[in-house]
């Protein structure tokens, strides 16, 4: 397979990725409860993540999952919302990226953290094939939990999409009988 990335061997810091982006629910971004719909989000979400996964592979990427969408608090018109995109950890030619949302009004009252997700990129050369990228270095308590947990996530979604096996799930497995 040939690498468009000369990157690919280099480990990157967390922080290296690491994107914020910021929008106001505008009436048009609502339901009729004046609440911002999920879709919405949801969109707001990957473009996010997307360019946290751009940034760290330096490579053009695709969405391949979405799981563990959490829709905690609502977000209302008016509202200001921030939305934080890491990777968590690299495999081969994918990534997981944590994106946590958060809202307040627009005097920055009410805080709160709303929702939060993961989604997986893969990278890809400019002729649209899946490239190497590089390792994720983890270095607070917080990035090193999430990293040794994308391992555990990552298998269960590849049982989930029948790419393994349940009784091959080793990682979950060890994790569920140590709890």
């Amino acid at each position: 397979m040939e690498n468009n990335n000369t990157n690919a061997a280099k480990a990157k810091k967390v922080k290296e990725s690491r994107t914020t982006m910021t929008e106001m629910v505008m009436p048009n971004d609502t339901n009729p409860l004046g609440n911002l719909m999920g879709g919405n989000l949801m969109r707001w979400m990957d473009i996010v993540a997307s360019i946290c996964a751009a940034k760290h592979s330096e490579s053009y990427v695709v969405t391949v999952s979405v799981d563990h969408v959490s829709f905690k608090r609502p977000i209302h018109v008016g509202d200001v919302v921030t939305l934080n995109a890491n990777i968590t950890r690299a495999f081969n030619s994918s990534m997981e990226i944590y994106v946590e949302v958060f809202a307040s009004d627009i005097k920055g009252g009410n805080p709160r953290k709303c929702n939060h997700a993961y989604l997986t990129f893969v990278a890809l050369s400019d002729d649209h094939k899946p490239i190497p990228v590089p390792e994720v270095i983890p270095l607070t308590t917080e990035q090193e939990k999430l990293y040794e947990g994308a391992a555990r996530r990552r298998e269960l979604r590849l049982i989930l999409g029948q790419r393994i096996p349940a009784k091959d799930a080793e990682l979950l497995k060890e994790y569920l009988l140590s709890q």
